[in-house]
């Protein structure tokens, strides 16, 4: 069995790192190739960059953060927003990024999953969810970094994604998202019921206790972490320790 995989994400604006709460309210945290340097060196399984506006303006502009990134730094780097070609693959993949996550590209045109997955394999193609609960048991899913709702159902929409190939779900709640009060292990659960693939969950870790209940209670596999980590308020060694002490089977450098 794998190890749990420990993923920091890293939301950029322009050349920042920012963090915001429900994905609004940003704040400027710095220069995130050096976050990302650091947490390499403190032991992270993974990276994620997300470009927070590329929806926006139509294109990811993270290519040179990545192959800054790329030189220093060698654990696996997922790249999302604004990707809508497989040519924007193409150029993320040549800048040094493993996989690439697509969410509101997706959406719009859902071949565009099977175009990625037959050209770079679905391995590379990481369907990007954005949930926010409407009643019970139901989510919708949102675009553009949380900032349009659809009436695409989130159960729904993962079983088709990874029927058009996505090998892997990064799924964000967006209204855990900036809490650090909790992954939405409900959701997180409802969506490893219906899907044979890694399910990355994010948003809401707070706590090490957080990422037990979402692997314990919710099944996942891999766990995404933000807040806790720009702060300083918990450290990659702490994580581990703690996580391992509660039967988190988790990889130690």
């Amino acid at each position: 069995m794998t190890h749990i995989r420990l993923i920091a994400r890293l939301d950029i604006k322009g050349e920042n790192l920012i963090k915001g709460i429900h994905l609004e309210g940003l704040r400027v945290m710095g220069d995130p190739q050096e976050f990302a340097r650091r947490y390499y060196e403190n032991g992270i399984d993974e990276i994620i960059y997300m470009d927070t506006v590329a929806s926006l303006y139509g294109r990811n502009n993270l290519t040179e953060i990545v192959s800054r990134t790329a030189e220093n730094v060698f654990v696996p780097i997922t790249v999302g927003g604004g990707i809508r070609s497989p040519d924007d693959v193409r150029t993320i993949l040549r800048h040094g990024a493993d996989k690439v996550a697509i969410n509101t590209a997706a959406i719009k045109r859902p071949e565009l999953i099977s175009e990625v997955a037959r050209h770079f394999g679905s391995q590379c193609m990481v369907l990007g969810i954005e949930a926010s609960r409407r009643e019970a048991g139901k989510w919708l899913c949102y675009t553009d970094n949380g900032r349009e709702v659809t009436e695409l159902d989130v159960i729904d929409w993962a079983k088709r994604g990874v029927e058009l190939g996505a090998g892997e779900i990064l799924l964000t709640s967006v209204d855990q998202e900036g809490t650090c009060e909790g992954y939405d292990v409900e959701l997180i659960k409802a969506v490893m019921e219906c899907v044979p693939v890694p399910v990355i969950a994010s948003g809401g870790m707070g706590a090490v206790d957080h990422l037990v209940s979402a692997v314990h209670d919710g099944g996942v596999r891999a766990c995404a972490m933000a807040h806790v980590l720009h702060y300083d308020e918990l450290s990659l060694a702490d994580i581990r320790d703690s996580a391992a002490a509660k039967n988190v089977d988790v990889r130690m450098p």
